[in-house]
């Protein structure tokens, strides 16, 4: 703060000028993402439709797809990643967004053993990530 003296010759204090730094928004997301490019399925009901799955996270992940859903949805998505034997099932997953052809899902109810699983393709990713 700079001193400046008023008429009485008492010190006053006026505040120096500063920036205002913006704050950004919030992160929603309790987990970092991965991004990837997985062949993915999600089925509900008599439907089923492919799509590509963008980025993938332990709670969640980004789909690119065709096939039409709405925010509150829920299905069933398998992630196809290279190296597994089978894809990665996930019991229950729920659409949070829509964006064009992307959305984002949350997951809902996962097997332990698959969980074991997504955290497994997740260090991965993080291992290409860091090298």
């Amino acid at each position: 703060m700079a001193f400046v003296k008023n008429k009485q010759g008492l010190s006053k204090r006026h505040p120096q000028p500063h920036t205002i730094k913006e704050e950004s928004p919030l992160e929603k997301r309790q987990q970092p993402r991965f991004t990837s490019q997985f062949r993915s399925t999600i089925s509900s009901g008599q439907r089923e439709g492919q799509g590509r799955t963008r980025d993938l996270s332990a709670g969640g992940c980004m789909i690119e797809t065709d096939f039409p859903v709405a925010v509150g949805a829920l299905f069933e998505c398998r992630i196809y990643v290279p190296g597994l034997d089978w894809p990665l099932r996930i019991d229950e997953a729920q659409v949070r967004w829509v964006k064009a052809n992307t959305f984002g899902i949350q997951f809902m109810k996962i097997k332990p053993d698959e969980e074991k699983k997504l955290k497994q393709v997740i260090a991965s990713l993080n291992k290409e990530l860091k090298a």
